[in-house]
């Protein structure tokens, strides 16, 4: 999408400083994830706007900044995760990837100049203490009675708070600011807490772990960032955010709020999907039915696809529930233009062509991708036996059914017409196989080859199938908002019972074998697949089904309404 065509209010406040020269012309964004869990689709958002804004403008940079202020929940796992998902998003990082981290000794600097200045001090409060002291909305706070401490004495708590000589708990820095604020956030906040937990970049250096008030507008701040740009529930942090840069007189960046993604049949609370990987619910952060982005990545979705949600459903500063529809709509249009066209049997029935000749096999070309004249066909193997759908058979076909049933005809997609001649049951009289004549004048080239039939079924030959694990994912949640929890429910409660069905047996077309991982692939009248990265193996292929070929839940809404 070009920037005329993308004109949000983020980009007008942008376009306003760059016409006042505010910045010296620069324009330098930041994406600044915490590393304690894996990203998901509202990450996305962020990822595609700030690196996006950086890449429309000539000189424009964008920082993957890690926000590593809280050993106690911040693993090396999640760096790692987090760094190939913003890759995958944005493409080319320039590997400007920072660390909050590797700023420790200048945070403590100017927590130094703080306190020196009088503007902060150290409080021996507890948590618990602290919240019934901050006051309410409509109640003022109460001076902290350790709030006018000597300048001296908070120095040298502060030093030993940093050497680890107290529990953790036991002490933290307040800055100095109004206890009878009207913004709660004023209210003395606490820059440090003192945590004895190993970091996973800093080893056991600190004792001392700064709050993301305090270092959010530093790291900006230092790393000479214009815009930073932030969701919602940070609006009534920036006056705290400019405070503390207008108390250090450092360089000071621009704050900007815009509402954060909210998707139907989706939970995006970080604590919540972690919730569902730590009681297993889920099979890890990247389950294909996870909204991480490792999760849709190993689902089958392309980051062009999910680029292509994010500039659809825009940036505005109201929050709103985006229907996920939406980014099934995205994936699904962008797969239609480049997924090659395979032919896949989920539930096989065995036909016989009687009339075939046995142990002959030929070859019939098929197309690759009829919307793209470029992608040429592929020969696919034909012979006596085949399967097909067990739903493209009936024995009684219900009214304006099209598709095979005695004495009736069907074509076979990039091959024959047959038609059903006789059927064959099992013991307990279930159809186990049908018996089918062709006309080899209906082949593509031959004299009757475009003879009208009202039907056209998929088909793999027997003898060539490849067997197949096949992965039938669907949304997690069957509520439409899961996180609007009646009273004596958990969100839990609305896990989608089928979200995963596991098909064996499955019957492909052999040159989806060996296909790579990740591949992704149309079953022609099924739906869209990929091969799933982990599990799958050359010969013993597993494919995801990224999304249906048509929105199926729109049918299941309708009906229930």
């Amino acid at each position: 999408m070009s920037q005329t065509e993308n004109v949000d209010f983020v980009r007008e406040i942008i376009a306003e400083d760059l016409r006042t020269n505010k910045f010296s012309g620069r324009v330098h964004t930041r994406f600044p994830p915490e590393p304690n869990g894996y990203l998901h689709i509202g990450h996305a958002k962020s990822i595609n706007l700030n690196f996006g804004i950086a890449r429309e403008h000539a000189g424009g940079q964008c920082n993957l900044r890690f926000d590593d202020t809280n050993p106690e929940k911040e693993e090396q796992e999640y760096v790692d995760s987090i760094i190939a998902d913003v890759r995958w998003i944005a493409g080319n990082i320039d590997e400007r990837i920072y660390y909050a981290s590797d700023y420790f000794e200048q945070m403590y600097a100017w927590a130094v100049d703080l306190i020196t200045k009088g503007k902060a001090y150290v409080c021996d409060l507890n948590a618990d203490q602290i919240r019934e002291t901050r006051g309410t909305l409509t109640e003022p706070g109460r001076d902290s009675p350790y709030r006018n401490r000597s300048v001296e004495e908070n120095l040298d708590l502060f030093a030993r708070m940093r050497t680890g000589e107290f529990p953790d708990g036991s002490r933290t820095l307040r800055a100095k600011i109004d206890m009878a604020s009207p913004n709660i956030n004023l209210r003395d906040p606490i820059m440090y807490r003192i945590v004895h937990e190993r970091h996973h970049r800093q080893g056991d250096a600190w004792s001392i772990y700064p709050t993301y008030d305090w270092a959010h507008g530093l790291e900006d701040s230092i790393e000479h960032i214009t815009h930073s740009i932030c969701t919602l529930e940070f609006e009534n942090h920036r006056p705290l955010y400019d405070w503390y840069l207008d108390a250090l007189g450092v360089y000071h960046p621009q704050q900007i709020e815009f509402a954060r993604l909210n998707l139907t049949y989706t939970v995006l609370s970080k604590r919540r999907l972690l919730q569902l990987v730590q009681e297993k619910r889920v099979h890890g952060w990247d389950d294909p039915r996870m909204p991480t982005i490792a999760g849709y990545r190993r689902r089958g979705y392309t980051s062009e696809a999910i680029r292509t949600f994010c500039d659809k459903i825009g940036v505005s500063k109201k929050d709103s529930m985006i229907d996920v529809a939406l980014l099934e709509w995205s994936i699904r249009e962008d797969l239609n233009k480049h997924a090659q066209r395979a032919m896949a049997v989920l539930s096989p029935l065995k036909v016989v062509i009687t009339n075939y000749p046995e142990g002959r096999t030929e070859e019939v070309p098929a197309l690759n991708n009829p919307e793209d004249e470029n992608a040429g066909t592929r020969m696919i193997p034909f012979g006596r036996e085949l399967y097909i759908e067990q739903e493209d058979f009936r024995e009684v076909p219900p009214p304006k059914y099209h598709r095979l049933s005695p004495g009736k005809e069907v074509r076979l997609r990039a091959a024959y017409i047959i038609r059903c001649e006789s059927v064959m049951k099992d013991a307990a009289g279930n159809v186990a196989e049908i018996h089918c004549t062709y006309d080899p004048d209906t082949k593509s080239g031959g004299p009757n080859a475009n003879k009208k039939v009202k039907g056209t079924i998929h088909w793999v030959s027997a003898s060539h199938a490849v067997d197949a694990e096949v992965r039938l994912y669907d949304r997690l949640f069957s509520k439409e908002d899961p996180n609007d929890i009646p009273e004596g429910k958990s969100f839990l409660d609305f896990i989608n019972p089928d979200s995963l069905k596991v098909l064996t047996g499955c019957k492909l077309e052999p040159m989806l074998a060996n296909a790579a991982p990740g591949s992704r692939f149309q079953f022609e009248r099924v739906g869209y697949f990929c091969v799933d990265a982990k599990d799958s193996t050359p010969g013993v292929p597993v494919f995801n089904r990224t999304v249906t070929l048509k929105d199926t839940w729109a049918k299941i809404e309708q009906r229930g309404a």
